[in-house]
């Protein structure tokens, strides 16, 4: 064998194998997707299921903030040290006004332990320790006086409002509320997601389809081109039909990039939806058999009423304003509070010494010094704020009948959409029935032209047209089918329940996290 030949042979060998397994890597880097496997992907790495369960969590956060309020509190504050200088004026009776230096050195703390009473009072003990160093220089005579003390706090406070709601239990409610709603959000931002996702995958699919029609319509176009110039040869055909067919095929190259590109950029798209890096690689597998499902239109009503979650979020709306109702009335409302305190104080009276004798000392004044001790009783009775605190709650009230207006007439809305999705879930499933046999007789149709287009009984132009009519009623087919499972889809995301495996969606979605 001549050299020559073998480098050829060689080369092309080299060239078919690198070819060969580009394709098989690629193939093991591609991901490929159903519908069900990219909604679970969605589900967990999309920014709009990521920015969701962060608003969700910091309402959770916000809820065990208030839930927090009922336990117990320590704190500790330490002067290490507080040290402040002054100067004092010292009004004289028979003289002008005279200034001396005022120093102090204080070093303690104050340690405390509230306890929160579920009436919404609260319960504290303190302990207040420290050691405060004096000095004063007289403007008189510019001597300077010092002294040393150390005072030994322990106190005992009750406070209790009485004749008012208790407001931690009214701000845990709130707060609950809140809490439900994100919660309530959170899952019906997944079932927009889920809907969303199922749009976006049929989109892209459709787009590969029209991707390998357009490539079959150039195949299909070439072929003609290829048998016209082989009739022109024959003396079969006119010069005029393999320039149409050559138009075709030129035509066909074009619109097969422009889908290239369509695909191309509804698959960046789709990739952002779901969570994915625009660089991964993508397969897209789905089955467009279907089967028609029964709807009980009762049922379906029913369940929207009892599971959308929209109704579920006014219905905390209306919660949130009745407390707002609440707080308005208390603006004006007869308030009283006790309280109460009770705290044993000693001072050292040594002027001088170490901290252990001065704290020693403290302790000894508090067996001689009378304890600290109160109690008060205060009400407070609102007489006339010209009409103020009665508008106030005029306002929260007309608010609050707003909002059950709105739940009443959203109740309307819904029982109406339900009715129109299961209106357009029947007239998808009809449409698809009539596409479905549509596409099988123009497949059939289609090949009877290409026999005649061989035959020479039609013209390229004729055969052209019948393509054209075959990749239209193709689309028209899965655009049908699209449109069913979106009807589908939509209608789980408007009852909350799957007809198809008949059981709860809200049930599904809670077991999930």
């Amino acid at each position: 064998m001549p050299l020559r030949n073998l480098i050829v042979k060689s080369s092309t060998f080299l060239i078919f194998g690198i070819v060969f397994i580009s394709k098989i890597v690629k193939a093991q880097d591609t991901l490929y997707l159903s519908c069900s496997s990219a909604i679970e992907i969605a589900l967990g790495k999309s920014y709009s299921t990521r920015s969701f369960e962060i608003d969700r969590k910091a309402m959770q956060y916000y809820f065990s903030y208030y839930k927090a309020m009922f336990k117990p509190r320590l704190d500790l504050n330490l002067d290490a040290p507080l040290w402040q200088e002054s100067v004092t004026e010292i009004e004289q009776a028979n003289g002008l006004p005279v200034y001396n230096s005022n120093g102090s050195m204080q070093v303690g703390g104050n340690l405390s332990f509230t306890y929160v009473l579920p009436t919404g009072g609260n319960l504290s003990l303190s302990a207040n320790p420290f050691r405060r160093n004096f000095t004063t220089v007289l403007a008189s005579d510019n001597s300077t006086l010092k002294t040393d003390i150390f005072n030994s706090e322990f106190s005992l406070y009750f406070t209790q409002p009485i004749f008012t709601k208790n407001k931690l239990k009214e701000n845990l409610r709130e707060a609950e509320y809140n809490y439900q709603k994100s919660e309530h959000s959170y899952t019906r931002a997944q079932m927009d997601i889920v809907y969303d996702v199922t749009q976006e995958f049929y989109a892209l699919y459709r787009s590969k389809k029209q991707v390998e029609i357009s490539l079959e319509k150039l195949k299909n176009s070439e072929e003609s081109f290829r048998i016209a110039r082989l009739k022109l040869e024959g003396g079969r055909m006119a010069q005029g039909d393999v320039m149409s067919a050559e138009v075709s095929v030129a035509q066909n190259k074009a619109g097969y990039l422009k889908a290239i590109n369509q695909m191309q950029n509804e698959e960046d798209q789709f990739k952002q939806l779901i969570g994915l890096d625009l660089d991964r690689i993508i397969g897209i597998v789905t089955n467009l058999e279907y089967k028609a499902i029964l709807i009980d239109e009762q049922k379906a009503t029913d369940e929207a009423l009892k599971n959308r979650l929209e109704i579920k979020e006014t219905e905390m709306d209306i919660n949130l304003l009745k407390i707002e109702v609440d707080r308005a009335k208390r603006v004006r409302e007869f308030q009283g509070n006790i309280s109460a305190y009770y705290d044993l104080t000693g001072i050292s009276t040594l002027g001088a010494g170490t901290t252990t004798q001065l704290f020693q000392s403290s302790f000894e004044n508090i067996r001689n010094r009378p304890p600290n001790r109160g109690i008060a009783l205060t009400f407070t009775l609102p007489i006339c704020d010209w009409g103020r605190g009665s508008s106030k709650v005029k306002q929260a009230k007309l608010n609050l009948q707003s909002k059950e207006l709105y739940k009443e007439n959203q109740e309307v809305t819904i029982r109406r959409e339900v009715r129109e999705i299961i209106r357009s879930v029947n007239e998808s499933s009809e449409q698809l029935t009539i596409h479905q046999k549509n596409l099988d007789l123009a497949r059939q149709t289609y090949k009877i032209s290409q026999m005649r287009f061989e035959n020479g009984d039609i013209s390229n132009q004729d055969l052209t047209i019948e393509q054209e009519r075959l990749a239209t009623i193709q689309l028209d087919y899965l655009d049908a089918f699209i449109g069913y499972q979106l009807s589908v889809n939509n209608l789980k995301r408007k009852t909350m329940w799957d007809f198809e495996n008949n059981k709860s969606y809200v049930v599904s979605q809670q077991s999930q996290r």
